[in-house]
């Protein structure tokens, strides 16, 4: 054993050879001990599975790297090379610290939020845990890779020189980055308003340039509208903190809607809110909050009836207003036809005295002798040609008497009186 120990000494890539097969050895056996006191653990506890899928990779690469960063300081290589191979090692170190870092930190972010179910009715609490915490992880995440970034950087010895020159510079740099980054950062510090400020939440059902959706995503810049047909909306951020929007599950999610028809007079409103009454029990839909029904209105022909009932959230209760709008229909055509609305039309076969056209008077003494006008007997001949008008007792008498006068006279007699 001396002198193979000897032999390594003197061969120094051998050593080093050696020292790498110990180091990765000793990493193997330490990460096989940890995952066999995890996977004990885990037949308990839901929280170790969690751990072991978050952080098996990263941890496993963690304990190689630093085990052969301490092998390659204890072998006796050309100091170029070792200290080559020791930098190299040490930016490793510091990039799979930082990636196990944000893989214990999002480990302990989910179990939080295990805590906190959001499939359940009562979920405001939640919703609104969920999205901080997501705003957290990404802040964590950022962050954790920008230090491991500058921290590899200051490895270097150019740029740990060129530091302090750096710092000095940080104001006037500040001052620029910020002019030409506003509008980015206005986003950033808008999305860390809204996941602090409980003005949305994730799954929070909003009404956005009058699009009805849910929140499906809440970033640093950006929010994702989830919209009630299957498309997306991406707003910035500060769009919810300059321009006013509707939340529909702010406080709770329980809503009212209403149900209008416009029927005909004889609709009977108490049979009507009967039907009403019996199709809203044999729903689910229906939270037992409200279901009335209401004439709101009863002009220009049309009696207006409101309906307002209530469901748990806004999806149940546009299903809600269809059936209950489904079900009122069928009630009208079955049982109560005449509230069928009606457009009723007066007719009057009587004319109206402006819609006859007046005839000016024309006296008859100035007309001359014609054969259809100028005396009675002329009248009577016009009566023939215009229908069954009749003509009054006396104008009858009249003519006939100008007719016995008339005969008279063409053969010299008199009648007698």
């Amino acid at each position: 054993m001396t002198e193979f120990f000897a032999g390594l000494t003197s061969t120094p890539l051998l050593q080093a050879l050696f020292f790498v097969v110990l180091a990765v050895v000793a990493a193997v056996v330490v990460t096989a001990a940890t995952a066999f006191v995890i996977r004990r653990i885990s037949r308990r506890k839901d929280w170790a599975k969690h751990l072991i899928r978050r952080a098996r990779v990263p941890f496993r690469l963690f304990l190689l790297v630093i085990a052969l960063w301490i092998a390659l300081q204890a072998t006796n290589v050309d100091p170029w090379w070792r200290e080559f191979l020791s930098h190299s090692a040490l930016i490793a170190t510091i990039a799979s610290g930082a990636w196990l870092f944000c893989a214990l930190a999002i480990f302990l972010e989910d179990l939080g939020l295990a805590r906190y179910r959001t499939d359940v009715p009562d979920n405001r609490h939640a919703r609104r845990l969920r999205t901080q915490v997501l705003i957290i992880r990404r802040v964590t995440v950022v962050a954790a890779v920008l230090i491991g970034l500058g921290a590899i950087l200051l490895t270097f010895p150019g740029v740990s020189a060129a530091g302090a020159s750096l710092l000095a510079s940080a104001g006037l740099i500040s001052i620029v980055a910020g002019l030409a980054a506003q509008s980015t950062l206005a986003n950033v510090f808008a999305g860390m308003q809204l996941a602090f400020s409980d003005a949305i939440r994730v799954d929070d059902v909003v009404i956005v340039e009058t699009e009805w959706g849910r929140i499906e995503e809440i970033t640093l810049t950006y929010v994702v509208v989830h919209l009630w047909d299957d498309r997306r909306m991406v707003l910035p951020s500060t769009y919810f903190t300059t321009t006013p929007f509707q939340n529909w599950t702010r406080k709770n999610s329980e809503l009212m809607g209403s149900v209008d028809f416009d029927l005909d007079w004889r609709v009977d409103p108490d049979g009507m809110r009967d039907e009403l009454h019996r199709v809203v029990e044999l729903t689910d839909l229906w939270d037992h909050r409200v279901a009335i029904l209401q004439v709101t209105d009863a002009v220009g022909g049309f009696v207006h009836i409101r309906i307002l009932v209530t469901a748990v959230d806004a999806p149940t209760l546009f299903d809600l207003r269809c059936y209950v709008r489904e079900q009122l229909v069928r009630w009208i055509q079955q049982v109560s036809p005449l509230s069928v609305p009606r457009t009723r039309v007066e007719h009057s076969e009587t004319p109206l005295e402006s819609d006859v056209p007046r005839k000016r008077a024309v006296p008859t003494d100035t007309l001359p002798d014609a054969l259809f006008s100028g005396d009675a007997s002329a009248a009577l001949r016009g009566s023939q040609f215009t229908g069954p008008l009749e003509v009054p007792r006396e104008a009858r008498a009249a003519a006939r008497a100008a007719e016995a006068a008339d005969s008279g006279a063409d053969d010299g007699t008199a009648p007698l009186r």
